[in-house]
């Protein structure tokens, strides 16, 4: 093991003691930011927005046209314009049920 002359300890602590120090003063600096942007991000921005409340009518025509805009996504082209055609002329129940054989693969 190499000997370590005294004084070069005591410079190697005061070294670390002045880390520490510098440390200690830019945690110092930081605290108030952390702790400013933990309220910004705290707040919820939802509050005082009105709660969303559906009908019974509107949560079912909604979970049709969910159903219809599944269907019609994976469609090529031409069979999206046949279910989009059925929808307006037999309406979507009807272009949800084409959807849905065209999407199988069953032609038709």
């Amino acid at each position: 093991m190499p000997m370590i002359r005294r004084s070069s300890v005591g410079r190697e602590i005061q070294v670390i003691g002045r880390s520490l120090s510098n440390i200690a003063r830019a945690l110092a600096r930081l605290t108030p930011l952390i702790a400013a942007a933990s309220v910004a991000t705290s707040r919820n921005p939802m509050d005082g927005a009105r709660k969303l409340t559906l009908s019974p009518k509107r949560r079912a025509a909604l979970k049709l046209q969910g159903q219809y805009m599944g269907y019609l996504r994976n469609l090529k082209p031409a069979q999206k314009t046949r279910v989009k055609a059925a929808r307006t002329t037999k309406g979507i129940r009807a272009a949800i049920a084409l959807g849905k054989r065209l999407a199988n693969g069953a032609k038709r």
